[in-house]
């Protein structure tokens, strides 16, 4: 069986993962752990953890539990002013790394309560923040905060050196196809790729290496940005060349919800720049692959996995690339 290791944090790994376990593949998904908002942030602060809620989130997105477990660990505790809002899946996480020390020795319980089709991996069992370096050359340190500044980010870096979990660079090691997946550029994808030796690892791999990129940009992080530039941005950190496949979308969307996304929120459709690419010497795989769920454009999870599916099994058969 193929295997499969994919890169992210978050909604944008997890919407993914909905669609790639249902293939014949060994999946493992590796998950950021620095996110420092919200429930998980709270958490954090009081257990002096890693951030729990992207591992939550991935989990059940990996899971083969039926809808009314599925609904009962994404229950957030809203009336209760002592449990603050907290999800129990984070509530459940918590726990058992308050109970055994570690996400080693944690997901393992979790994965067998909810019938997890592959494996997840924290990217470090290290309690770090992020820090952005903003063009004014101002530390924003945490990811909430980050994400929150109306200043643009020229830099990612961790607080501290973070040693990185070794099963992650054994997987890499055996891997057929490494995937970065889409989401937040500058607080899901990039922080994997801060560390050294997990960046050798990357390289060294025999796996071709793919992106998913983003439908849409993000005000202070990707503004005006093309498909090629979400490329260069991640190898500014990879290293130049390094990836190989990209998965993009090449279908303009028209409805009353980009104009939202658009006038309210600052985010504008990613353009397909074929040629900047080829010249880049990419593979290119475009086709129609977003959604609208619950009023929201996502990826199309079935979609987008065929498509992985299929450069895995045969490569890629079209004319979009040298």
């Amino acid at each position: 069986m193929k295997k499969i290791v994919i890169f992210g944090g978050g909604s944008g790994l997890s919407q993914l993962l909905k669609g790639l376990k249902l293939f014949p593949i060994d999946l493992t998904a590796v998950v950021s752990v620095s996110d420092n908002g919200g429930s998980t942030g709270r958490v954090r602060k009081d257990y002096n953890i890693p951030a729990v809620g992207d591992i939550s989130k991935v989990l059940l997105a990996m899971s083969d539990c039926d809808s009314e477990i599925r609904d009962l660990m994404n229950y957030r505790f809203t009336k209760s002013k002592t449990l603050g809002n907290h999800s129990l899946k984070n509530l459940l996480l918590t726990a058992l790394l308050d109970l055994k020390g570690n996400f080693d020795t944690s997901l393992p319980v979790i994965e067998k309560l909810l019938d997890i089709k592959g494996k997840v991996l924290p990217l470090t069992e290290d309690n770090v923040n992020l820090v952005g370096i903003t063009a004014d050359n101002k530390k924003l340190i945490g990811e909430e905060q980050i994400t929150k500044s109306k200043k643009k980010i020229v830099k990612i870096e961790y607080s501290n050196d973070i040693i990185v979990n070794p099963k992650v660079l054994e997987a890499v090691k055996k891997a057929d196809l490494i995937i970065f997946s889409s989401g937040s550029l500058i607080t899901s994808i990039i922080p994997h790729l801060l560390n050294a030796n997990l960046n050798q690892a990357i390289k060294n791999s025999k796996a071709k290496r793919m992106y998913i990129c983003n439908l849409f940009t993000q005000p202070g992080e990707t503004d005006d940005f093309k498909v090629s530039d979400h490329l260069k941005l991640l190898e500014d950190y990879l290293g130049e060349s390094t990836i190989d496949i990209v998965i993009a979308n090449n279908t303009k969307m028209n409805s009353s919800l980009v104009k939202k996304y658009e006038t309210e929120e600052q985010k504008d459709q990613v353009p397909l720049d074929i040629e900047n690419l080829k010249a880049m010497h990419k593979i290119i795989i475009a086709d129609k692959i977003y959604k609208i769920e619950n009023n929201v454009y996502r990826h199309d999870e079935l979609k987008t996995a065929y498509l992985i599916f299929s450069y895995l099994m045969d490569g890629v058969k079209n004319d979009l690339h040298d």
